[in-house]
């Protein structure tokens, strides 16, 4: 049996607590650190977060030069602008302070510049990229995260626009993942409301989907050698307990947070949790509602979400991912019933005398219910899309291999074209 019947865990060293990013000065001290690159993006320059990891880099001498030209939700193009500056820089540390878009990047950003001579589509996974393995240093790089959502601080991946294809892809290895992540409760205090909804929706699916997912030992074939294990393995026991526990995290502090921005202990929490989801699915991978989300956000018209002070339209990665979740877990629960039931109750379905074989539609359910209460828009039709737009948004979902293949279930096309059309109105 040529399965891959072995787990890897592979996470970043957290460190954890209200004020934490006043030591981020002496981490780069003590890593003899001489040329730091700090990244953010232009909203969040002027905010406290960057104010004060600012603060310590002043406070213990360090050289830095600052990066703000992020893009939320970043493009080629964006990622290889940071690209070439840190390539000028010949920086010997990096330091991304901002959501999964500046993480991500900064990761990006590291990656290539430790390995000059490769082009572009060298990482990029398979089959847009060549998905070549990382085998080059790269600098320590420490991640401040700013939003409850994507776990980029503990994962290595790093997710972009592929503007030409119009379609969303990313960069997988283990050896971009942060060296350190810098979790402090503090920073979540200037997330606007709709900001904390959807990355709450990004952390929901991630429990949700690592959960679900394929399990590890039923992948195959083997890699021949360990370098080549992917970093999305499949449902685990290890991931599945990182993301039950974030999954009740969500289940009891979302909307608490969304509803009251000063509810400090609902958005430690989800800042937490954002971290445990990104365990679980940093290793477990995630399936099908983080694949149809690709094409949704890369085949965006114009769309334009409350709260995000962007020049550019663009569907928020948690919203993307979250409208699809009903239709999803609904086809996928037929496999690991159980598993879905779990998770309704988890979100406060009653199941006493709930049946196995009603699993999906009452996950489906209680998904919506959840939604309707932190009032999403009602499903793709509202954020632009029609039913001409599905076999653009099944083609974009196609290349996504990389996590459709970890569904439980196998998709068709017919299979996806239903989803979407499911996922136009969910109220």
């Amino acid at each position: 049996r040529n399965v891959l019947f072995f787990l890897q865990m592979a996470i970043s060293n957290i460190r954890y607590g209200e004020g934490v990013t006043k030591e981020i000065g002496m981490d780069l001290q003590n890593l003899g650190a001489r040329r730091v690159c700090l990244m953010t993006d232009k909203n969040l320059s002027k905010l406290p977060p960057v104010n004060a990891v600012l603060n310590s880099l002043a406070k213990h001498g360090i050289n830095f030069q600052m990066y703000d030209n992020v893009r939320v939700e970043p493009t080629d193009q964006s990622f290889l602008d940071a690209i070439q500056f840190a390539k000028k820089g010949e920086f010997d540390a990096y330091v991304a302070v901002g959501g999964g878009s500046v993480i991500d990047t900064c990761k990006a950003a590291n990656l290539y510049a430790a390995s000059p001579s490769s082009e572009f589509l060298d990482y990029v996974n398979a089959p847009i990229g060549k998905g070549k393995p990382v085998t080059v240093p790269l600098k320590p790089l420490i991640a401040v995260p700013t939003t409850s959502g994507t776990g980029s601080e503990t994962t290595g991946v790093a997710i972009f626009d592929f503007k030409e294809l119009k379609v969303k892809t990313g960069i997988a290895s283990r050896a971009i993942k942060p060296t350190l992540g810098i979790i402090d409760p503090l920073h979540t205090l200037s997330m606007p409301e709709r900001i904390v909804a959807n990355s709450g929706f990004d952390v929901l699916c991630h429990a949700l989907e690592s959960y679900t997912a394929l399990p590890y030992n039923q992948r195959s074939p083997c890699p021949p050698n360990p370098i080549a294990r992917p970093a999305y393995q499949g449902s685990n026991p290890v991931s599945d307990v990182w993301a039950l526990h974030a999954l009740r995290i969500v289940a009891k502090y979302l909307k608490r947070a969304i509803r009251n921005p000063e509810d400090l202990e609902a958005r430690a929490n989800m800042h937490l949790a954002s971290a445990f989801a990104g365990i679980g699915f940093g290793n477990a991978g995630v399936h099908l509602c983080h694949g149809m989300s690709y094409p949704i956000s890369g085949l965006v018209k114009t769309y334009k979400p409350k709260d995000y002070n962007v020049d550019h339209s663009l569907v928020p990665h948690g919203l993307s991912v979250v409208l699809t979740s009903p239709a999803v877990f609904a086809f996928t629960a037929q496999i690991h019933p159980e598993r879905h039931l779990e998770a309704a109750e988890i979100l406060g379905a009653d199941i006493r005398t709930a049946r196995i074989k009603d699993a999906g539609l009452i996950l489906a359910d209680t998904l919506r219910k959840f939604l309707f209460d932190l009032n999403v828009d009602d499903g793709l039709a509202a954020i632009g899309y029609s039913k001409a737009d599905i076999p653009a948004l099944v083609k974009g979902t196609l290349p996504q291999e990389r996590v459709t293949k970890l569904s439980p279930r196998p998709q068709t096309e017919e299979d996806l074209s239903a989803l979407f059309e499911a996922s136009m109105k969910l109220y």
